[in-house]
């Protein structure tokens, strides 16, 4: 295996990464490619919380089994050919424990599949309760706006609560030799910028290439199918795609410190802050981009970012599509109209008072998206109405759905000649989703030490 420690002097670094979800699939060629354009290490994010607080509450993976074992079949095959580690990230979604055990049982079953000696590195996130609660005692918990100070009770009404790592514990676990790294929650940016900080590259380009090249090919201007490897020197870095049907330009490149970042030039690391201000982008031909002008300014106490998923019940969702002009016209009345009616008719029918039950319609076509801040007013040809009925246990919020059917097909407005009909688009139309989750923390911690909250266990495992 290519040295990774940072006794190794080199005068750039090459990462590939060759999608940005481990799972959502790539062209087996576009890896093979980044093989032979130098690759020093692959780097592959398995998680995210884009898609809400239940992968983490729950500890289950958003994408399949056999999508992971697909994409990790062929990394795992190309990297031990190559000679040069792996790292994966945010295993399992969420990057609770769970799903790091359940990417190390897949890695396993692949290397006897394909006869593969793995040295593997598993990286624990997941945070006790315990630990916290001293923290917390301590006066070393930060509140991250705009989240109130963090408490006791937060704390305890999570299911499951992670801690966002660095870079360093990936560092540490490849300290130990392993060729394979399966990290728990960590920052997007850190698998990518573990290898090249260990090989002396500056951190300003380091963190900024990790920034851009995190979601694979969504820096470039192709389908995001296939991914980008990206060069790392002490001067700066490029970045090319590995689909040949892909380009990256100085626009594309740039506009990748706005995804999921509320500053388009600052970015925040549980080590400081990425600064791109003086950053410029060049296009070096028609499909490659070099970025010089990136620096790292170190934050005064080192931090770690907590994530935690709390029940916060149960829900019942139904979905309506209205086709109706005159109803159309007049949509926030009827929507105001019909939660006044129902929140009148679920005491007297079901027995339950406000505390015991929460409805939500959304009016998806109209609004539903951007709410008050929409500037647009133009009148939709057609709404699907999103009921959402919550409560503490199932069986009340499919009550509540129930209750609210007849009225979400037939609900009419004051001046209506007629008795208004739609349809639902499913049958039944009350869909159960069982437990619902909220974020429950968004906060930080200040720690002695990078890898202080982090557990490493490393396995050898052969075909």
């Amino acid at each position: 295996m290519k040295a990774t420690g940072s006794h190794h002097e080199t005068d750039s670094v090459k990462v590939l990464v060759p999608v940005g979800m481990l799972g959502a699939g790539f062209p087996e060629e576009t890896l093979t490619r980044g093989i032979e354009l130098g690759a020093d290490v692959i780097a592959v994010d398995a998680g995210s919380t884009d898609s809400g607080p239940y992968y983490l509450g729950a500890s289950q993976p958003k994408t399949s089994r056999a999508a992971v074992l697909h994409d990790m079949r062929s990394i795992l095959k190309c990297a031990r050919s190559a000679d040069i580690p792996v790292v994966v990230g945010s295993c399992g979604t969420s990057g609770t424990d769970d799903g790091v055990d359940g990417l190390y049982d897949i890695c396993r079953e692949i290397a006897t599949g394909e006869d593969l000696h793995l040295s593997i590195a598993r990286i624990y996130s997941e945070q006790t309760r315990e630990v916290l609660h001293r923290k917390l005692v301590a006066g070393r918990t930060i509140s991250l706006p705009p989240t109130e100070k963090l408490t006791p009770e937060m704390i305890d009404s999570c299911e499951r609560i992670v801690g966002l790592m660095g870079h360093e514990p990936i560092a540490e676990a490849l300290q130990t030799g392993a060729n394979l790294v399966l990290a728990g929650r960590c920052t997007d940016t850190g698998i990518i910028a573990a290898v090249p900080l260990m090989r002396g590259m500056p951190m300003g380009p380091t963190w900024h290439a990790g920034k851009v090249a995190e979601c694979g090919g969504l820096c470039t201007t192709g389908n995001n199918w296939g991914g980008v490897l990206v060069s790392i020197d002490r001067n700066g870095f490029e970045v090319e795609p590995l689909d040949e049907r892909a380009a990256c330009t100085p626009a594309s490149v740039a506009a990748h410190m706005l995804y999921e970042n509320a500053d388009p030039f600052r970015m925040r690391e549980p080590a400081g802050w990425l600064d791109v201000t003086n950053a410029t982008y060049t296009a070096l031909d028609e499909r490659r981009v070099r970025v010089e002008g990136s620096s790292f300014d170190a934050a005064d106490q080192y931090t770690i970012k907590l994530e935690g998923s709390a029940v916060v019940g149960y829900q019942t969702v139904s979905i309506v599509g209205i086709r109706d002009d005159s109803v159309i016209a007049r949509i926030d009345e009827w929507l105001a109209s019909l939660e006044a009616f129902l929140t009148e008719r679920i005491p007297l029918v079901l027995g339950l008072d406000s505390s015991q039950y929460e409805i939500v319609l959304k009016p998806y076509g109209y609004n539903a998206v951007l709410g008050d801040l929409d500037t647009d007013p133009r009148q939709a040809r057609e709404v699907g109405i999103v009921f959402s009925a919550t409560a503490a246990d199932q069986e009340t919020a499919t009550a509540v759905a129930k209750l609210a059917n007849p009225y979400l097909l037939h609900h009419s407005l004051p001046g209506m000649t007629y008795l208004p009909s739609w349809s639902f688009s499913s049958s039944p139309p009350e869909m159960e989703c069982g437990r619902v989750y909220s974020f429950a923390l968004h906060h930080a911690v200040e720690v002695d030490s990078p890898n202080e909250l982090f557990r490493l266990v490393c396995t050898e495992v052969s075909g």
